[in-house]
């Protein structure tokens, strides 16, 4: 690729050859690069569990990873998202020498754009799981439209607000998230403000909160729940091709 610049979801051109030890810090990129090829992968987090059987050296959290541990893995490119990444840490690596790709997908078309262009950076434009995904989002089947609320933290609760991946992935699927239109992406809720939410449906994933059947619900007695996949409702990669199916099922109970 080089010679042909391609950016980054933050606009930072990668203009070299096609990377031969990449190390993730995000989980979901890691699925996608194994999937892709995985004999790429030099590193990953402690976070990192798909694929299963993924045997590759543990660099830490996605939040704080160990940045000497990556250098000493000698990658060629390392792979970040704005959200679960801090900018200290990408800074580090640059600083280092290191080229640093970052992810920022607001919804999914983003998702699956930014993911064709990492592959493509990776040598393996469009592999079969992409392609999968991309058909997969060409028009889910959806529910018929109901007023929700997604909690993803408790103590104290942070719901979905605006402008999240997670919060399109719902949409695209017939869930309307009535706390859209806030002005924080990740509003926190007081301790009894989630029973005066007006949301028929309350979704409680089961990450980066593990929400269960006895830790959740009750806060929310004006709303039916559904437990979900939290895989499938954030992490963009090779989830998303079964993505509308399981949530579908899942948010119909």
């Amino acid at each position: 690729m080089s010679g042909s610049p391609t950016s980054d979801d933050q606009g930072r051109p990668y203009d070299g050859p096609p990377p031969r030890r990449v190390v993730s810090l995000v989980p979901s990129l890691t699925e996608a690069i194994a999937a892709t090829d995985a004999g790429l992968l030099a590193g990953a987090t402690d976070w990192c569990t798909h694929p299963a059987e993924l045997d590759v050296p543990r660099v830490g959290g996605t939040k704080w990873p160990d940045v000497r541990r990556v250098l000493d893995l000698a990658p060629d490119l390392v792979v970040a998202n704005a959200e679960e990444n801090r900018d200290e840490d990408v800074a580090a690596l640059r600083a280092a020498g290191v080229p640093v790709w970052v992810t920022a997908p607001a919804t999914v078309d983003q998702a699956l754009d930014s993911l064709g262009r990492l592959c493509a950076v990776l040598g393996h434009p469009e592999p079969g799981w992409l392609a999968g995904a991309r058909a997969a989002w060409t028009a889910p089947v959806r529910l018929p439209e109901v007023a929700a609320v997604v909690p993803i933290w408790r103590r104290p609760w942070m719901v979905l607000g605006r402008d999240t991946f997670a919060g399109d992935v719902l949409a695209r699927l017939g869930v309307r998230n009535v706390l859209a239109g806030h002005a924080d992406r990740y509003p926190k809720l007081g301790r009894d403000e989630p029973a005066t939410v007006p949301a028929e449906l309350v979704v409680l994933p089961d990450e980066p909160y593990a929400f269960t059947p006895d830790d959740g619900p009750e806060a929310w007695p004006q709303a039916r729940a559904a437990f979900v996949s939290g895989r499938h409702l954030t992490w963009y990669g090779p989830s998303l091709a079964e993505a509308p199916r399981v949530l579908l099922a899942q948010l119909a109970g």
